[in-house]
């Protein structure tokens, strides 16, 4: 990763979208869905709520740049014009600051709606954290997968584990 490299991703927002993220946080804002209400305001008709439209920068700093295991430490964002159920939005970064001593990155982040307006703006400082392959040690259990089905216990068919095997996760001890 260099100073200047970019990375952009596009997608076209749809009322599914504004329930999934309603689904997942709770904003229940008329704004979001009641037409007739967000009709009678100054965006005209009703407006995606901003976490979707910032949601696509997340997918291009997690999957492009920086790439997988990489996270926001800190994002400075103004949302400059509204998106709609149907707006095609491209979410765009690029790289403007490396630090030499830590795997952190500054970015300037941009969101373009079909027109080529600016809806977002602003700059995010991310954290990459380098991923390995994990593999499973010696002796460890493999987690299930069957959810529970009657007749399979994966410790085996008194219940118990083999010597040296521990659970993966482990509640409280009870």
């Amino acid at each position: 990763m260099r100073v200047g490299d970019t990375a952009r991703r596009t997608r076209t927002v749809t009322m599914r979208d504004i329930e999934l993220f309603t689904e997942l946080t709770g904003d229940r804002n008329p704004l979001h869905y009641d037409e007739e209400v967000a009709a009678a305001t100054r965006f005209g008709g009703v407006i995606v709520q901003g976490g979707v439209t910032s949601g696509l920068l997340n997918a291009v700093v997690a999957e492009e740049l920086p790439g997988p295991g990489t996270v926001f430490l800190h994002t400075d964002w103004r949302f400059l014009a509204p998106v709609k159920p149907g707006d095609a939005i491209t979410a765009e970064v690029e790289v403007i600051g490396l630090r030499e001593d830590k795997p952190v990155a500054t970015l300037r982040t941009t969101i373009t709606d079909q027109d080529g307006r600016i809806v977002l703006d602003g700059k995010a400082v991310t954290w990459s954290e380098p991923l390995h392959a994990a593999a499973n040690p010696p002796n460890q259990p493999v987690r299930s997968t069957d959810g529970g089905l009657p007749d399979h216990d994966a410790r085996g068919g008194d219940g118990e584990r083999p010597a040296g095997q521990h659970p993966l996760v482990q509640g409280p001890a009870g």
